[in-house]
């Protein structure tokens, strides 16, 4: 069997290798200096250039709507990348922005520089001049915008377009030394017409992946600048809080982050009083199941470079299967009852890649805060808490890791051990992670699985997670699911339609099996939804969930009933919708009962640097006869203004009632 297995994923491997095997860009080296100006100069003129690009959306396989052309050009310490897009200059979409948050026309530059075909870095410009760069994983299915490299951009409109020119210095990237080729790719976005075009052609099932990269070949020469540079990030910060009586309290706070990276093989990451730097406050969320809520980690010092401690399978755009989160750096510098939080004193990384593999290594002290509850005071010890990742590359676009959580004090030692990997064909994943718990002398153990496969006529998807009922990681990780169970499989065909406003339609149905030891019960039942997308980027998808379910020893019959909608009405335009309604058990309140409810968002870009917006939730809490207990109300709306790139004011105000 395991033989078989190996000599199917060779085969769909070669299969990769010929994909844009005939794409290939020479880069030409020079030694005149060139300046970063958005301008067509003679040196671009010795430059190789491609323009033959390939239309993803909104209608796959066509010839884009719009002609783009791409020059490449090296020094000995960079490389240089222009694009010419043609276009109506009063259909171009012109927004200012921050770094990673770039909207409106833009086009990127993507390259594999380790030959692995499954990471890459992509460098996005829009049209007026906003960066944003992020890492690309698991050939592509995932995402990582905390990477921020060191590099220059310029774009300028003409009557004619406009252009983009980058700058991408070799000490600012990773790459593994001694490659004549790395994989390449480019694409542009034209926002008026929702138009994606790419250089290299990708199936309109799978989307993009890295192991179908097209060729950059160097030209008879080597880089041979080393990628190293050191980075300090010095952040401050004042918070103004009102108390009463036109009396206000100023918390002013400091910190330090460093980054520093030797080699193409390392980086070293150190922080210094990193707590303050969430700005902005988490985003309140309605919960009534029996389990805590999970809050997204916002601090810089723990985004940045995180992916090393991911176990593998998650992928952008799918939340179906999330992997168990065995290292939930939340965990750290954490908020306690009374409100106060743990003060985190220094952190410090490493991570970096030595081909076939990828590792990582975690390091943290909290100091002592004593709290109270009531009348009651308590004392949160100091703590040291590491994680160390090894993973590698195996069956060239699979993968398998293991990884160590810990968290240590004076009384206790709580942590974690996995083995996680993940086999990939181009239109499949099936990922899996078994994991071992410690507290001092006790332990459990937790697995989890996840299928995945979207061909162009049918959808298949499985999902499985078994929790210890001793499985305690409550100090280093987010898995409150203790002693429970899970099994989903869901199926069902796809439509895609070449032509016309529906681009594809998709129906799917499964069972489900949960089992909570709590309950000493099994819960049985079924999904049915459909799914509709529109060239317009409109979309629809509706469920419906029915369960023989048990809590507290209330035996009903459980369902869910659910609709999303998104909308973009114009460039300037962009709208979520989103209502539920079932009948579960509100542990909040301990009775069985009726919730639903809606959320919604909309954005609207004003002028260029002018965005306002808001999100709108509405909660309704009855019992089983239908009376209302609480209706709860809460809404962000916000202002955001960018008078240039890169600074920003942003303004918004939380309601809740």
């Amino acid at each position: 069997m395991k033989r078989v297995l190996i000599i199917l994923l060779a085969l769909t491997n070669l299969v990769f290798a010929r994909a844009n095997l005939s794409r290939k860009f020479v880069l030409h080296k020079t030694s005149q200096p060139i300046k970063v100006d958005a301008r067509m100069e003679p040196i671009w003129l010795q430059a190789d250039s491609v323009s033959d690009f390939t239309q993803f959306s909104p209608f796959h396989g066509q010839k884009p709507s719009l002609k783009t052309t791409v020059r490449m050009i090296a020094t000995d310490d960079a490389l240089f990348c222009l694009f010419v897009c043609q276009q109506n200059p009063h259909e171009i979409q012109k927004l200012t922005g921050v770094l990673d948050n770039s909207k409106g026309d833009a086009v990127s530059l993507m390259l594999d520089t380790f030959g692995n075909r499954r990471t890459a870095y992509q460098f996005i410009v829009s049209a007026a001049g906003v960066r944003a760069d992020c890492l690309l994983l698991d050939d592509a299915r995932d995402r990582d915008f905390s990477w921020d490299g060191i590099w220059f951009a310029s774009a300028k409109i003409y009557q004619w377009g406009y252009m983009v020119e980058m700058k991408i210095p070799f000490k600012s990237i990773q790459f593994t030394q001694g490659l004549t080729a790395w994989g390449l790719d480019f694409d542009r976005w034209i926002s008026s017409r929702k138009e994606s075009d790419y250089w290299c052609y990708y199936e309109e099932n799978e989307g993009q992946r890295i192991s179908k990269f097209g060729t950059l070949v160097f030209d008879d020469f080597q880089i041979r600048q080393k990628s190293a540079h050191m980075v300090i990030y010095p952040v401050g910060i004042a918070k103004v809080n009102y108390l009463d009586q036109d009396k206000y309290r100023v918390n002013p706070d400091i910190g330090l982050d460093i980054l520093y990276n030797p080699s193409e093989k390392i980086n070293f990451q150190l922080t210094a009083n990193p707590d303050f730097a969430q700005i902005e406050a988490d985003p309140y969320q309605f919960n009534i199941s029996r389990y805590e809520t999970y809050y997204a980690e916002r601090r810089p010092f723990f985004t940045e470079g995180n992916e090393i401690f991911k176990a593998a399978g998650k992928q952008r755009g799918m939340g179906f299967y999330q992997p168990l989160e065995l290292f939930y750096s939340r965990r750290i510098g954490k908020k306690l009852p009374d409100g106060s939080e743990v003060p985190l004193l220094v952190g410090a990384k490493a991570f970096g890649r030595v081909a076939p593999y990828e590792y990582g290594a975690f390091l943290a002290l909290t100091g002592q805060k004593d709290y109270e509850i009531g009348a009651e005071q308590f004392t949160e010890d100091k703590a040291i808490f590491f994680s160390g990742r090894v993973k590698r590359q195996i069956f060239n676009n699979s993968s398998v890791g293991v990884l160590l959580v810990n968290k240590s004090t004076t009384s206790e030692k709580n942590g974690v051990i996995d083995i996680d990997g993940a086999f990939r064909g181009a239109d499949w994943q099936l990922a899996y992670q078994v994991a071992r718990s410690y507290k001092n002398n006790s332990g459990d153990y937790a697995a989890s699985a996840g299928f995945s496969a979207l061909s162009s006529r049918w959808l298949g998807l499985m999902r499985a997670r078994y929790v210890g009922k001793d499985f305690d990681i409550n100090g280093v990780g987010f898995v409150p699911w203790k002693g429970t169970g899970e099994l989903i499989a869901i199926s069902g065909p796809r439509w895609y339609f070449p032509e016309g406003k529906l681009k594809s339609l998709m129906l799917f149905l499964g069972g489900a099996l949960n089992y909570e030891r709590v309950d000493a019960f099994t819960d049985k039942g079924g999904i049915i939804g459909v799914n509709l997308q529109f060239r317009s980027m409109w979309g629809a998808e509706f469920t419906f969930a029915y369960f023989d379910a048990k809590d507290f020893d209330v035996r009903y019959d459980l369902y869910h009933a659910n609709m999303s909608a998104w909308f973009h009405v114009s460039p300037n335009w962009s709208a979520y919708f989103n209502a539920q309604i079932s009948k579960s058990y509100n542990f909040a309140r301990g009775f069985l009962g009726y919730n639903g409810g809606s959320s919604a968002n909309f954005q609207w870009n004003a002028f260029n640097e002018l965005d306002v917006g808001t999100s709108v939730n509405i909660f309704i809490e009855a019992d089983t006869k239908r009376n209302i207990e609480e209706i709860t109300f809460n809404s962000r709306p916000f202002v955001s203004i960018t008078p240039i790139n890169d600074l920003n004011i942003r303004i918004y105000f939380d309601n809740l009632g």
